[in-house]
């Protein structure tokens, strides 16, 4: 099988053996996104606020070079370095997401690569009218 890839120049590079995300059939598989500056590929400083935007502002950047918007979004993974920072991390996906809001599942793991406080992953859907195989 060949993959059909998607690797933005507009979101960090990847910090591993992996693509920004993956397209199977019309969903879209897009890989954890940290809270990496994209220019300076150093992790965003800050609460988990600032942490959770600029997770955002990547999976945002990858989500558009493949043509698709937080809209096209059905499913999220959200992991926490520690699940004190749920409402904060709750506030920033509420303000990026509109309702009726995907499906997701948010879990504490016991650290995330670089230190960050905040790691998301996302499965989008390509819309029928713009699916051509």
């Amino acid at each position: 099988m060949i993959r059909k890839t998607v690797n933005s120049q507009h979101s960090p590079r990847a910090i591993g053996p992996y693509s920004h995300a993956v397209w199977a059939g019309k969903l879209l598989f897009l890989s954890g996104q940290l809270p990496v500056d994209a220019a300076t590929m150093e992790l965003a400083g800050g609460d988990i606020t600032a942490q959770t935007k600029t997770v955002f502002d990547n999976m945002e950047a990858v989500l558009k070079d493949a043509g698709l918007t937080l809209d096209d979004v059905v499913k999220t993974t959200v992991y926490l370095a520690s699940m004190k920072d749920f409402a904060g991390m709750n506030a920033v996906y509420q303000s990026r997401f509109n309702a009726p809001y995907p499906a997701r599942m948010t879990v504490a793991v016991s650290g995330l690569p670089l230190g960050a406080m905040v790691e998301i992953e996302l499965i989008a859907k390509l819309s029928d009218s713009d699916f051509s195989e």
